[in-house]
């Protein structure tokens, strides 16, 4: 029973060869397998986790007081926020920031530059240089709205039965309506 052990070991290591000679892979690929494969396992060393879908409202921290801040990361842009009242008042945001797909660009440049030393510094420019670029987009909308209270102190007192009142989307597109619950006052808000 011992020597079966062995065996099987040395099996298991001429797998990725086997597999190679399978699917016509160079050799020194093949002995690549074993680590591609404990590579693919570890997690935590990635690339940073891209934005998900949520919504919060908040007060500025070490901010003025009398705003609630909302912060929305969803496919369709925030159009309307509002307070909600335990009477049915209603407030509407002041201002509502939406940032379509947000992206960014990244890159090297190297013979357009006239700052990056060599011989540019004799020539124009070449708009056309020769370069490493990428640019990338996120399928998404990161939106921003601040709502003024009203009062302050009614709020403070009873902001357990303020409500606030989101909608999504353009129309004549899919437009969805959401309530979430209104932020408890910090300690120096209100």
């Amino acid at each position: 029973m011992r020597r079966l052990l062995p065996a099987r070991l040395a099996s298991l290591l001429l797998l990725p060869a086997r597999l190679a000679s399978l699917l016509l892979l160079p050799a020194r690929l093949a002995s690549l397998l074993p680590l591609l494969l404990l590579a693919a396992c570890e997690g935590g060393s990635g690339p940073s986790p891209l934005p998900v879908e949520s919504v919060s409202a908040s007060f500025p921290p070490h901010g003025l007081a009398e705003v609630i801040l909302i912060d929305a990361v969803d496919p369709l842009p925030l159009r309307i926020a509002e307070l909600i009242a335990p009477d049915g008042r209603v407030t509407m945001a002041d201002a509502i920031d939406v940032t379509p797909q947000p992206g960014f660009a990244g890159g090297q440049n190297t013979g357009g530059d006239p700052t990056g030393g060599g011989l540019t510094d004799l020539t124009l420019p070449d708009p056309i240089a020769p370069g490493i670029r990428s640019e990338g987009r996120l399928l998404i909308t990161i939106s921003k709205a601040q709502i003024p209270l009203p009062d302050p102190v009614a709020y403070r007192h009873d902001w357990q039965r303020y409500r606030i009142r989101l909608e999504f989307g353009t129309p004549p597109g899919r437009i969805e309506t959401r309530q979430i619950a209104a932020p408890e006052p910090t300690p120096t808000s209100g």
